[in-house]
């Protein structure tokens, strides 16, 4: 059988164990949660940031091929904002 000195010493060093585990537990949980919320955002990014940009890109060139005039003194006029803000 056991001897008290020897349960004690068991149970001191059994509490630091669960406290490891616990924070290994812990690490890979937030490792995790990490991994799922840059996936989450990549995605996010993928169609929140891109389908838009890509919708906009698609209209103006319908757009300039219903209109090649209009658009053109559109691009112009930009161009003259642009280089004006630019100028040192």
């Amino acid at each position: 059988m056991s001897t008290p000195e020897t349960s004690a010493e068991f149970q001191h060093q059994s509490k630091p164990n669960v406290g490891h585990d616990m924070a290994g537990q812990a690490r890979h949980t937030a490792e995790r949660v990490a991994n799922a919320a840059s996936v989450y955002g990549h995605d996010a990014a993928q169609h929140f940031v891109r389908e838009p940009a890509r919708d906009l890109f698609s209209i103006a060139k319908d757009y300039a091929r219903e209109k090649p005039d209009v658009a053109a003194c559109w691009m112009f006029a930009l161009g003259v904002v642009v280089g004006w803000k630019l100028k040192p």
